[in-house]
């Protein structure tokens, strides 16, 4: 059975080529070929990878990484689809689901949601379901640097505390919509804000949201 990751990645993959090399992305300073290098470094290159989370790294991953961006973009899209080599932890199926369905939604939602007439992708209720659970995972990680309290809650009623403090911003939204402000897409996510007015601008323009 496909698993949300592998259908995300296929997904990634295929959205990549069509929008070519040079395409925007909500990601800072990169274009399509930045985010393709990203994703495969991430997936093959250990070594390199840690720089995401250890600054002392952050020169080496950028080395690499403009070492990947430079390879013919076609290569980039192949490796992508391909997924990780055997050796690497992402190709075992639970660590791929659990460290890629987000990463990959998240980084498709980059590329559609850069161009002006974007429109919202309808997401089937199971793969919701699946990413609201890894959001009351890691709420309190992503959320741990906000400048504010803040809540996450789902239509429904469900909700996650993201990062405990005064004043609280209740943030409302489907999970998908939620996982897209929590990781610092707060321009593009379509949610609610509920709270204290100079709290709720405060949030919304944080950078300090996401890992």
């Amino acid at each position: 059975m496909s698993t949300h990751a592998k259908r995300e990645r296929l997904l990634l993959a295929d959205l990549l080529e069509a929008q070519g090399p040079a395409a925007p992305t909500l990601c800072e300073g990169w274009q399509t070929r930045d985010l393709a290098a990203h994703v495969v470094v991430r997936e093959r290159r250990a070594d390199a990878a840690g720089g995401l989370l250890i600054k002392q790294l952050a020169g080496r991953l950028e080395r690499v990484q403009a070492e990947f961006a430079a390879k013919p973009y076609e290569e980039l899209i192949q490796l992508i689809r391909t997924g990780p080599p055997r050796f690497s932890p992402f190709s075992l199926k639970q660590i791929d689901e659990a460290s890629n369905a987000v990463e990959f939604y998240v980084h498709t939602e980059d590329v559609r949601r850069a161009v002006p007439d974007w429109t919202p992708r309808e997401l089937d209720p199971v793969f919701a379901d699946a990413l609201w659970s890894r959001l009351e995972r890691t709420a309190r990680l992503v959320g741990r640097k906000a400048p504010t309290g803040l809540v996450l809650r789902r239509p429904d009623g469900r909700t996650a505390v993201a990062h405990r403090g005064t004043p609280v911003v209740t943030v409302t939204g489907e999970p998908a919509e939620l996982l897209m402000f929590v990781y610092g897409r707060q321009d593009v996510a379509d949610v609610a804000l509920d709270g204290d007015k100079d709290a709720i601008a405060t949030l919304h323009d944080s950078k300090q949201l996401g890992l």
